[in-house]
């Protein structure tokens, strides 16, 4: 009898535990973070691949991904630039540099902006434009460094400000990213970790929100056009954690096949997964393909495609061009391209 009521208790507790775990899992917190535009990736190798690029990131554009992995780029620094045509017309641009410092580690600069073209100002009164036009944009500013400290294993960090406008108001803040990689003795397996965007909350403020208040009704007494503002909710930035896996699962002289998978917890949705593979010859020709947001529900990201070329102009100068293919649903697909050298 015994036996049967701790049975019947733990089965009572194990339903609670999940009924409760799928509440929590309904709730996907889904909009309630600024700077949204932080959470879109750089670079056609890392979009080729599914964004699975954790543990893959050894070139410029490891500074979003893992800005530990950018401590095993080979030479003395790299530069690129990455131009998207978002959704909606929205511009998307994202540039980097990198030095090697030799017996200090690897120096990093990056630069994000997204912009919303003009737009005409309608009002209920002039619904075809009143004459003045508004326009919204984002931008990340971030200095990083990253350090082997074995020849296994490095750790990176990035700091950023990051502001975003709408018209004549506007937010800013300060963000911090950390990540680890590791390559393993098992068949050169890495394991790379990385925090993105943990920082300050964002309010937004300026003249849009100003406001002359008249508290009295009566023009002859009290105090009129008092100058107000509205007060605005702060937000948090889109802090995630991610973690990933990578491996050469074939590599001979000529050719080489990479797969990736990728583990993301973000704190504004659920968890999804990301994965990838590349297929290299003879380190200069490439083709790419992967899934992102497996298991996230109501995503409309999925397959990707792309490929590259490594070209070397002279000795110690390479130069890579790479192109990714993004579907994204009902919302049509989007294309990235990006330019590199390493030198």
């Amino acid at each position: 009898m015994r036996k049967s009521l701790y049975l019947m208790i733990l089965l009572a507790a194990f339903s609670f535990s999940q009924v409760n775990a799928q509440i929590f899992r309904d709730i996907t917190k889904v909009g309630t973070t600024a700077a949204q535009f932080l959470k879109i990736g750089p670079g056609a190798r890392a979009i080729g691949m599914g964004g699975a690029y954790t543990a893959v990131s050894n070139d410029i554009y490891s500074t979003y991904w893992n800005p530990a992995g950018i401590a095993n780029t080979e030479g003395s620094g790299q530069v690129a630039f990455n131009h998207t045509q978002w959704l909606a017309d929205v511009r998307y641009d994202y540039a980097a540099g990198s030095i090697n410092l030799p017996e200090l580690g690897t120096m990093f600069l990056t630069v994000t902006s997204l912009g919303v073209p003009e737009e005409k100002v309608r009002t209920f009164d002039n619904p075809e434009g009143d004459g003045r036009y508004w326009d919204a944009g984002s931008l990340e500013m971030g200095f990083g460094f990253a350090r082997r400290l074995t020849d296994r294993f490095s750790i990176g960090f990035q700091a950023k400000y990051i502001k975003e406008s709408v018209w004549n108001s506007s937010a800013s803040g300060f963000a911090l990213d950390v990540g680890t990689y590791y390559v393993t003795p098992f068949n050169d397996l890495v394991i790379g970790a990385a925090i993105s965007n943990f920082g300050s909350k964002m309010q937004l403020d300026g003249r849009d929100i100003q406001f002359n208040n008249d508290p009295n009704s009566d023009d002859n007494s009290g105090p009129n056009n008092v100058p107000a503002k509205y007060e605005m909710d702060s937000y948090d930035m889109p802090l995630s954690f991610r973690i990933g896996l990578s491996m050469d699962v074939i590599k001979t002289r000529y050719i080489r096949l990479k797969t990736a998978v990728d583990a993301i917890h973000p704190n504004d949705n659920n968890e999804y997964v990301n994965a990838g593979a590349e297929l290299a010859y003879d380190e200069t020709f490439f083709i790419r393909g992967g899934y992102k947001s497996l298991f996230l529900n109501d995503s409309e990201q999925s397959f990707t495609v792309g490929a590259g070329i490594n070209y070397e102009v002279s000795a110690g100068l390479k130069v890579m061009v790479n192109y990714a293919y993004a579907d994204y649903g009902r919302l049509k697909n989007i294309q990235y391209i990006d330019l590199g050298l390493s030198f």
